[in-house]
C-alpha cells in the first residue's frame, strides 16, 4: 500500500474514532477548512466551524451509537486528492451485534493540503437496498465479522 494510502486510511479510521468517542471538536480537525458533511438524513455541514457545532449538538443530545467501518478502495485521483469508499454498520455500547437499520456506504473526498490530507467531503449514505433484501442481510454479516476484528 502505498504512503498516501496509509495516511488516507488513517485518516478514515480517526474519523470513525473521533465519532465514537463523541469528540466533535476531534472530528472537525480532520476537515479541510471548506470542507463538507453529508448526513445520514441527508443533512448537510459546511465547514469546520458547522461541523464541529453541528455534530456537537449531536453529541450533546443522544448517545450515538459506534461505526465499525470497512474500507472497499483507496483510489489517488491526482497526487493531491483522493477518493476513498467504505461500508459501515453501527454497535450501540454494550451491544454485539450490528444494527442493520443504520447501515450506510460512505465516501470520504480527502485532499493534500501542505503535507497534510485533510477531509473535503464526507458522505453517509443509508444501505437500504430496497427491494433486494439478500443484499442488506449479505452487508449486516459482512460489518459483524469486522465489528470481531475490531473488538480484539
Amino acid at each position: 500500500m502505498s504512503d498516501a494510502n496509509t495516511q488516507i486510511e488513517k485518516l478514515y479510521r480517526e474519523l470513525l474514532d473521533f465519532w465514537n468517542r463523541q469528540d466533535a471538536k476531534g472530528m472537525a480537525s480532520l476537515f479541510a477548512k471548506d470542507g463538507s458533511i453529508v448526513g445520514f438524513d441527508g443533512s448537510q455541514m459546511n465547514g469546520k466551524m458547522q461541523i464541529e457545532s453541528e455534530i456537537g449538538q449531536i453529541f450533546a443530545h443522544h448517545r450515538t451509537a459506534s461505526y465499525v467501518g470497512k474500507i472497499r478502495e483507496i483510489r489517488l485521483l491526482r497526487k493531491d486528492v483522493a477518493l476513498l469508499r467504505a461500508v459501515a454498520g453501527m454497535v450501540q455500547k454494550g451491544e454485539k451485534e450490528i444494527n442493520p437499520a443504520v447501515n450506510t456506504i460512505q465516501s470520504l473526498v480527502a485532499v493534500k493540503d501542505n503535507g497534510m490530507w485533510l477531509i473535503s467531503l464526507f458522505q453517509n449514505t443509508p444501505a437500504q437496498f430496497h427491494g433486494r433484501p439478500e443484499l442488506a442481510e449479505a452487508l449486516t454479516g459482512e460489518l459483524q465479522q469486522e465489528l470481531q476484528k475490531w473488538e480484539k
